[in-house]
């Protein structure tokens, strides 16, 4: 029973926690590489009207949010798991990636990002996640390279 609790915790903090990574990186992304005048990134209608004017900086904190959010995320649920601990890390990802397909089709981007995003900040980061959650677990890597 200890085992499932603890597999169900990893779920209830890991994606949080993601949660939380991401929407700091969110927030301090346009004080770090500020907006065009006139343009408010946490407004869909502000976006849509001027996503022409943005450059790629403006693109990397939100980036950045995706992809380091859920690294933190799957380490975490790789950490507090008790057993199949990277495909809680892997759950962590495929949620976050299910937001990120969800957010393509809402908030208006260049198709760059939209894929560059999709293919580089979830599942790929989910799996660096797990890897460092192994290191930091002191695990060696299982035959066969699964995981």
């Amino acid at each position: 029973m200890k085992t499932v609790i603890r597999n169900i915790l990893a779920l209830v903090v890991g994606l949080p926690f993601g949660g939380v990574v991401n929407m700091a990186l969110v927030m301090v992304g346009p004080r770090l590489v500020p907006p065009p005048p006139g343009v408010n990134m946490s407004d869909a209608n502000s976006l849509s009207a001027s996503v022409h004017l943005l450059e790629p900086k403006h693109f990397l904190f939100p980036f950045l949010a995706h992809a380091v959010g859920t690294l933190a995320g799957a380490a975490l649920a790789y950490l507090v798991a008790a057993s199949r601990r990277a495909a809680f890390g892997f759950v962590v990802g495929a949620f976050f990636l299910a937001g990120g397909i969800a957010a393509a089709f809402l908030i208006p981007a260049p198709r760059w990002f939209i894929a560059a995003d999709l293919l580089l900040a979830y599942l790929p980061m989910a799996w660096l996640g797990n890897g460092l959650a192994r290191r930091i677990c002191g695990e060696q890597r299982a035959a066969g390279g699964a995981g």
